[in-house]
């Protein structure tokens, strides 16, 4: 008895962990096409398959369902880039990875862009929190390095701020404007060949703007 007990429970655990994770891909969907506003819960739950109170059940509101959605992002990115930021070693390599990480991290998550610019755009208590939790110790990482870098004569002397928002804006800008740049008669922003010359692009822009030694 004990062990189908104990099976039954594991059973009951592994569909709600699967209930959970199909709310989630469904809301990430459609916060990315209708933002936090125009997104409907009965939208949300007829897309993950499960009954709407089972929504509310997990999350509680919409609010907090878009929370849960916009900080599984970051905290999966968050867990990378502060283990690589923290590496020892020459900063320009350092650097160079970390452009890495996180160019191939929104190409491979096609909605993080939208989602990441929505938040940015709505302010608020939730946008207070997530960068206070999330951007904030990243931040101050991604800086330590630039300091470090023209510390040891690796970087030129520039601004750190600046560099800091020119270096994350080359690599975020382009996914933003993936929409645009399609309408503007550019092919697809995601596809294999265009992914891996931009990519090249933004690390050669770096190394030829930032490095006394390209």
């Amino acid at each position: 008895m004990p062990g189908k007990i104990h099976h039954g429970s594991a059973r009951r655990q592994g569909r709600n962990v699967e209930k959970r994770t199909a709310i989630l891909d469904a809301a990430e969907r459609i916060f990315a096409q209708s933002g936090l506003a125009g997104a409907r819960t009965d939208a949300i739950a007829a897309e993950a398959g499960v009954n709407k109170a089972l929504l509310y059940y997990y999350f509680k509101s919409k609010e907090r369902l878009y929370e849960a959605v916009v900080e599984d992002h970051f905290r999966e990115f968050n867990r990378k880039a502060l283990a690589l930021l923290a590496t020892p070693g020459p900063a320009r390599i350092v650097l160079l990875e970390y452009v890495s990480l996180h160019f191939d991290f929104i190409s491979a998550r096609h909605r993080y862009a939208s989602l990441y610019q929505q938040l940015m755009m709505a302010g608020g208590k939730l946008s207070e929190r997530l960068v206070g939790k999330y951007f904030k110790p990243r931040s101050e990482a991604f800086g330590k390095v630039l300091e470090r870098g023209m510390r040891d004569g690796e970087f030129r002397r520039v601004a750190r701020f600046h560099a800091g928002v020119s270096i994350i804006s080359l690599i975020v800008f382009y996914f933003s404007a993936a929409q645009v740049l399609r309408l503007l008669g550019h092919s697809d922003a995601y596809s294999e060949s265009n992914l891996k010359q931009r990519k090249q692009e933004v690390l050669d822009f770096i190394r030829h703007g930032l490095f006394v030694n390209p």
